[in-house]
């Protein structure tokens, strides 16, 4: 209902996939294609691609737009390009495999699955710093990129830096917030590609520059399905930055780091699971992954738990024992009444106990009833 081309005109169908809403589809015509190609690769190599790079896209090839995109601006810029993908059983090994053997120096796909490709390669004897080769990571689909202590891990991990990057796929070209070398976290916006303003969650007003809101995205290139004034859902702050790489567009200063409707209330604050994830992998003993209960008793108000894995090497005995790591559990609390103003309920887990994901993680488990 919202195409602007007749339907035969439209080359591509993309949509996506409903997990924080209903599904979107949308038609992307030849020329819009090609446009995209051409941003993406404007995009890509102000965030470091060249000619001579081999470009490992781990991510699903499915209606979702991300690997797509990532493909066709590497195609376009003149990379090597190496359409891994991701998601089907035993496929993780085979990256660690395929990376030793084609040596990819850039990578796409999400912060957790970087995480999860470095797990799995020591578990197979392979250095994930020494034996791969990578020199960036470009991310879209989740906050880790731009979280502090997670974007230090990935770098240190790997020897590489890392760019965010990432609007929305109904946005596409998605690129347009898009990370530099020289940027430690965050994402310039691309203004001439996508235009971007900020507005107050609730009166849905305008902000200046140094405000934190929603971000909304309209086309500027677009011809078969562009999007006017689209509401985003995502929370940031932008400003302007006086960046080394030469660009003038106004800055995400700290990426996304949240989504409206994934704001958790605790006592009355404002919590964000990236601020959590933040705390928890600046912890010497986080074990790399978590999830954050949510729960509510008739009458009563939101209880949020941390459930957090810890590292093996943490514990002295072989078998896993809470009541022996109780010093770690309350230096955990702490930190995360330091970082967010409220106190939590700690849990901690064995390493492994909670699922690895090659695409973006779900960490919220919300029991609470109405």
């Amino acid at each position: 209902r919202f195409l602007c081309v007749p339907p035969e005109d439209i080359f591509r169908v993309h949509g996506t996939s409903g997990t924080t809403g209903r599904p979107t589809v949308f038609g992307i015509s030849k020329d819009d294609w090609e446009r995209i190609g051409e941003a993406h690769a404007r995009i890509l190599w102000g965030a470091g691609l060249r000619p001579g790079d081999t470009v490992m896209v781990a991510a699903v090839f499915s209606l979702y737009v991300g690997s797509w995109g990532a493909l066709v601006g590497a195609e376009r810029l003149g990379a090597t390009c190496f359409p891994f993908g991701s998601g089907a059983p035993g496929q993780t090994e085979r990256a660690v495999e395929w990376s030793t053997m084609v040596k990819p120096t850039v990578l796409y796909g999400t912060p957790s699955y970087a995480l999860y490709l470095a797990e799995t390669a020591r578990q197979m004897g392979v250095d994930p710093k020494e034996d791969f080769g990578f020199r960036f990571m470009f991310f879209s689909g989740e906050p880790g990129a731009s979280v502090p202590a997670t974007r230090r891990l990935i770098e240190e991990t790997f020897g590489c830096y890392i760019v965010d990057q990432g609007t929305m796929a109904e946005m596409t070209p998605w690129m347009s917030n898009s990370g530099c070398r020289h940027l430690d976290g965050g994402m310039h916006l691309w203004q001439d590609i996508v235009y971007t303003e900020m507005v107050d969650p609730q009166s849905k007003l305008n902000l200046p520059l140094g405000e934190e809101g929603v971000p909304v995205y309209s086309h500027t290139e677009r011809t078969s399905q562009p999007m006017i004034r689209y509401w985003s859902g995502d929370i940031a702050r932008w400003d302007m930055v006086d960046c080394p790489c030469g660009r003038t567009y106004p800055t995400l200063v700290a990426g996304i780091y949240g989504r409206v409707d994934d704001m958790i209330i605790v006592r009355g604050q404002n919590v964000f699971p990236s601020r959590i994830e933040d705390v928890l992998r600046s912890m010497d003993e986080f074990g790399g992954e978590f999830r954050l209960v949510l729960e509510r008793e008739p009458g009563q108000m939101d209880r949020l738990t941390v459930q957090a894995e810890v590292l093996a090497s943490a514990f002295a005995s072989r078998e896993f024992d809470p009541a022996a790591l109780e010093p770690v559990r309350e230096r955990f609390t702490a930190e995360l009444r330091r970082a967010i103003g409220v106190s939590v309920t700690v849990e901690l887990k064995p390493q492994g106990e909670f699922e690895r994901t090659q695409f973006k993680a779900r960490r919220v488990i919300d029991l609470r009833t109405p």
